[in-house]
């Protein structure tokens, strides 16, 4: 895997933009936020084009079918568990920067911002590991029932409508949040040239447990040689990490 690999072909986005969101003064970067619900009108085809939208759509609609009673059965013991929210929404950066609503079953506590700030504040290593990964080895946010959705990845199974409505795909980098732009530097131009995945080449290769370095180069090696055949390999593959919960918390 050549995650060092030096491109020389253009870059497909204005790199004076991407660098304006990484470094640019404060009207610079409100400017650039705007742009995330904006994506260009002359934006590049999404990475895979067709062939991969049409293998999106119809595995998500045959995966809905088929689970449809397990997301019953998970949805009732959210709901029964504390009378929270089944659903997390939350705010992701998808292709050409454009933001939509990433869709999770919740699992953490209703008061789950609160009880964070609270955390962080008295505990320095957990503060330091969120600003490292936006992750928490131990978080005391996530409920009992929450912890083995985790584990097990099946909090991320609301997110197959996300891939029937076009926002992200099987296989593509994970969605980010906007406090992670600054982490891809120049390499964000790759991350907004895919769909968002619901499983990765990231997943493949360790998931929590690699850097964000490491994150930001699995997902530009991923959109650099992007094959249909790959994508099949790391779907493959992604069961095999799943039933050993392997990186996931």
């Amino acid at each position: 895997m050549q995650l060092g690999k030096t491109i020389s072909s253009p870059d497909p986005f204005n790199s004076a933009a991407v660098k304006q969101t990484i470094t640019g003064s404060s009207p610079e970067r409100d400017h650039a936020a705007a742009a995330y619900s904006n994506p260009a009108r002359d934006a590049p085809e999404a990475l895979g084009g067709g062939v991969k939208r049409w293998f999106d759509a119809a595995t998500a609609l045959s995966a809905i079918i088929v689970l449809l009673p397990l997301l019953c059965l998970i949805a009732i013991a959210i709901k029964l568990a504390d009378g929270g929210p089944v659903l997390y929404r939350h705010r992701r950066i998808g292709r050409c920067g454009s933001t939509f609503d990433c869709l999770k079953f919740r699992t953490m506590v209703v008061d789950a911002d609160q009880v964070l700030q609270q955390h962080l504040a008295l505990d320095c290593q957990a503060s330091r590991e969120w600003a490292e990964k936006q992750k928490l080895t131990s978080d005391p946010r996530i409920t009992a029932l929450g912890g083995a959705l985790r584990k097990s990845s099946l909090d991320e199974l609301p997110q197959l409508f996300n891939i029937l409505k076009g926002e992200m795909s099987v296989v593509g980098p994970r969605p980010i949040v906007s406090a992670e732009v600054p982490k891809y530097g120049e390499c964000l131009a790759y991350y907004y040239r895919a769909r968002p995945g619901l499983t990765g080449l990231w997943q493949i290769s360790g998931r929590n447990d690699v850097d964000y370095a490491t994150r930001v180069a699995l997902d530009r090696e991923y959109t650099e040689n992007w094959s249909f055949w790959k994508d099949a390999m790391i779907i493959i593959m992604t069961f095999r990490v799943v039933v050993t919960s392997r990186g996931c918390y």
